[in-house]
């Protein structure tokens, strides 16, 4: 693999990075100084953001400064307007952003302050979930160093330029990351994601004009704005600009979160990066980039790793959480744990999601166990195709159907054997499969 140049995590091996002090001893806020001080028009910041191709790293890959755009003319639509930074990271296989908020918390602060000024947004929301205490809290005392620092709140930098920052704790709700479902969290309501549209952009946070960012999307904005967009450009591949963090996870010998630039190889990434698959043994398959972008065959293995070419592959670049699997795994136990999960964070409000995630994980459960019909799997692709794409209000059940399908097509005669056999032949020997309460 080349030599490329680190930006995102290279402030984390410094002791104590998570503080003001070692941030600015690092260059740390010298980006928003440049936009106040220079002074950057407010759309000046957009277009660089739209120069420089960056795309959302919170799994949609959507173009960063064209969602900014997006925000309504504030001469026309004098309405308040908010940033709402998804920090909700629920992906299985996911942990990236958490690594960022323990590490670097002051660049998440910074690239808030950014889109903040770009957008016109007097307030960034930063909603965590529950389960990352430690994340919250070193956000928290990021906010208040730089509140104590005149970085935050009134009048920053000695500028007309206000903007306040809140965090806001998660009760550990998957749906919560999906973006609608975060803004109503935020508004104290139950946690359903509303139908589109309106647009957040149009009626967002409370009806206001809004736009919502993954963490690691906001964290690159200081880079760009300080270095320019060809800088970035520079990196990665035309399409998927910059580095992205990739969390590995699974049979591999170096699990961890690497900081890596678009258009290498899953094989550059599992052999270079993540040391091989474990204990000498061949791959089996992987997810790409979580759970919910389905399974890929080791036959893929040559893929390269950005948006399209991933998407042209059959499957979704997603959060780049790649989950490698050796030839010793049970493909249906894996959809056995999958299924259970989507079937357990579904919030019932789609009749689709609701019905068609618990019979999904019933089927997968059963087949699992050695209890399966070989109608089970033209029926789980039948269901499947029920739910997804675009059929319910959120992608929740777009995230169940599309690694069933996936499953089915590429592992079809690991569940038949399942099935002829009455057993999983790959299934761990200590422990059986429990029983499914109402399965059938």
């Amino acid at each position: 693999m080349k030599e490329f140049e680190r930006y995102l995590l290279n402030r984390i091996a410094a002791a104590n990075s998570h503080t003001l002090p070692v941030y600015r001893q690092q260059g740390g806020y010298k980006a928003i100084e440049k936009v106040l001080k220079t002074p950057l028009k407010p759309e000046d910041v957009i277009a660089v953001m739209k120069d420089s191709g960056l795309r959302g790293r919170g799994g949609a890959g959507f173009p960063t400064g064209m969602k900014w755009s997006f925000m309504p003319d504030i001469t026309k639509d004098p309405r308040p307007r908010y940033l709402a930074v998804n920090a909700d990271e629920s992906e299985p296989g996911t942990c990236k952003d958490r690594v960022l908020m323990e590490r670097d918390p002051h660049g998440l602060v910074e690239g808030c302050l950014i889109a903040c000024y770009a957008m016109r947004a007097k307030a960034a929301y930063i909603y965590v979930r529950g389960e990352y205490r430690l994340s919250y809290d070193r956000v928290q005392a990021a906010i208040d160093e730089a509140r104590a620092a005149g970085l935050v709140g009134k009048n920053i930098l000695g500028t007309d330029f206000s903007c306040d920052l809140w965090m806001h704790k998660g009760a550990g709700a998957y749906i919560c990351g999906e973006e609608t479902g975060l803004m109503e969290s935020l508004e104290g309501k139950r946690g359903h994601p509303r139908p589109k549209p309106p647009f957040p952009a149009g009626s967002g946070l409370w009806r206001s004009p809004t736009t919502v960012n993954n963490v690691e999307t906001i964290f690159n904005a200081p880079f760009i704005v300080e270095r320019g967009p060809e800088w970035f450009k520079a990196m990665g591949v035309p399409k998927s600009t910059g580095n992205f963090l990739c969390g590995i996870s699974g049979h591999v010998n170096k699990p961890g979160v690497y900081e890596l630039p678009f258009g290498l190889t899953a094989r550059q990434i599992l052999e270079e990066v993540a040391g091989g698959v474990w204990k000498g043994r061949k791959l089996k398959a992987f997810f790409p980039g979580g759970s919910s972008t389905g399974l890929m065959p080791a036959s893929a293995i040559d893929v390269v790793m950005d948006h399209d070419s991933v998407k042209a592959a059959g499957s979704m670049f997603g959060t780049a959480a790649m989950i490698f699997l050796d030839e010793t795994a049970s493909i249906p136990q894996v959809m056995d744990v999958t299924l259970r999960f989507y079937d357990h964070e579904s919030c019932g409000q789609c009749s689709q999601c609701r019905e068609g995630t618990q019979w999904l994980h019933q089927m997968f459960h059963r087949i699992a166990r050695g209890k399966g019909k070989r109608e089970d799997l033209d029926l789980l692709v039948n269901l499947a195709n029920g739910m997804a794409p675009g059929k319910t209000i959120c992608a929740l059940a777009d995230a169940a159907a599309i690694p069933t399908l996936a499953a089915v097509k590429h592992f079809r005669s690991d569940f038949e054997q399942c099935i002829e056999l009455g057993r999983d032949p790959h299934a761990p020997t200590h422990a059986p499969a429990p029983e499914l309460q109402g399965a059938h």
